[in-house]
Formats: structure tokens, sequence, C-alpha cells
């Protein structure tokens, strides 16, 4: 059977956005967003939020600290960490669920 290739993309592109690629392992830092952020939205260091080089805007994320086992969900509203070796930065509200202040490391997938 012989498939468009518009269609074939069609199949290969959610298996590989929805496995294993779609989580990773690395730094994650405490950051204070304030005021507005690169996504327009205006930041709370109260809300569970977090910034990413790369996602688009609006994706939730679940954040897992690698020492304690606890989790959180943050939504992506800025860009960052631009720091070498951190994968993202989380709101003061987010690193106290996940227990830890300044820098941790994590693993985070997209929900």
């Amino acid at each position: 059977m012989h498939l468009p290739r518009l269609a074939l993309a069609a199949l290969i592109i959610p298996c590989a956005l929805a496995g294993p690629a779609s989580a990773e392992t690395g730094i994650a830092s405490q950051y204070s967003a304030t005021g507005q952020t690169a996504s327009g939205r205006s930041a709370r260091p109260s809300e569970f939020v977090a910034a990413h080089r790369h996602l688009p805007f609006g994706t939730r994320v679940r954040v897992e600290n690698l020492a304690n086992g606890r989790t959180a969900v943050v939504t992506i509203i800025d860009r960052g960490p631009f720091v070498r070796g951190r994968i993202i930065d989380v709101s003061p509200a987010a690193a106290r669920a996940l227990g830890f202040s300044g820098l941790q490391r994590v693993r985070i997938g997209v929900e």
C-alpha cells in the first residue's frame, strides 16, 4: 500500500511528540517572573508558571524533583533559562511545591 507523504507524516509526527523524546532531564532554577513576560502575560510569584527555551507558550509541563519525587504542573509563559545546563525556570510557588529553592535536578514532560 502506498501512502501519500502528507498522510505518512500525519501518522509519524504525533508518535514522535508523544514518546520519551518529549521528556528532558536537567537543572531547574527558581526565578522571580514579575511584570510582563515574553508571552505578553503578566506573572506573579504565586502562580505555577515557568520559562522554557522553545516550548510553545501555554504548554503545561509536569516537573518532577528527582531528589524527593515531588511534582508540580506549570504553564510555560516566558523564555529562558539562558544559563548553560539549565532546562527550565520555575516560579517561587512551583519551586516551593517541588521542595527546592535555587537549583534542582528535575525531569520535565509535556502534559
